[in-house]
């Protein structure tokens, strides 16, 4: 039981700083605001997601986090990291405990769907509540100008429940379907080496 517990904490340690390395490769959307970057991060915990369980899962995102904040600090006065924690755990919990119901193809396919929306969902839910209130706060930014940087983009943004519904959840869900797709093209592939 011993040599399982450190094979697992081992395999978390090395997922959670490829995660980590992987955050680095970021890159805004032309159809979203330059804060909101994506990056594969997310790939390597829902590997270990599907290998070890959701527990592990949010142990990799939360490594990625504090080895971000360690190696590189905060721009965002803590704001993105919150949101990057939550949000990612949001996508791989659900989408691990569905794939570990029944170990298929189609489980996975489905776990990584809701996965998506469930991150979606939260998202909105914390980008209208908590995110863009906070970076409005901490930046000493009005938000009419986070709203502005929206509509700059997509013209269809007045306020701040059209920015979540027309930038967040778009973002979110293309997010959520990279992800899966790369997830489902290496998952087969790599997990051979986590189940030794």
């Amino acid at each position: 039981m011993k040599n399982v517990s450190v094979r697992t904490l081992a395999k978390i340690a090395i997922l959670g700083a490829i995660a980590f390395v992987l955050m680095y490769f970021d890159f805004p959307l032309p159809f979203a605001p330059s804060f909101y970057k994506l990056d594969f991060s997310e790939v390597a915990v829902l590997i270990g997601g599907f290998a070890m369980g959701w527990g592990p899962a949010v142990a990799i995102e939360g490594l990625k986090i504090v080895l971000s904040l360690l190696f590189k600090g905060t721009s965002t006065a803590y704001v993105g990291e919150l949101a990057n924690f939550v949000v990612g755990c949001a996508f791989a919990v659900p989408a691990a405990l569905i794939y570990h119901r029944n170990k298929t193809r189609k489980t996975a396919i489905t776990g990584i769907v809701v996965g998506a929306l469930c991150m979606t969902f939260v998202g909105v839910i914390m980008n209208y509540f908590v995110l863009l209130p906070a970076y409005s706060y901490f930046y000493h930014m009005d938000m009419e100008v986070l709203i502005g940087m929206g509509s700059a983009i997509i013209p269809l943004i007045k306020d701040r429940l059209s920015f979540v519904l027309l930038a967040t959840t778009p973002f979110n869900l293309f997010k959520g379907l990279v992800v899966g797709v790369v997830t489902s093209l290496l998952y087969k592939h790599i997990s051979p080496l986590l189940h030794k």
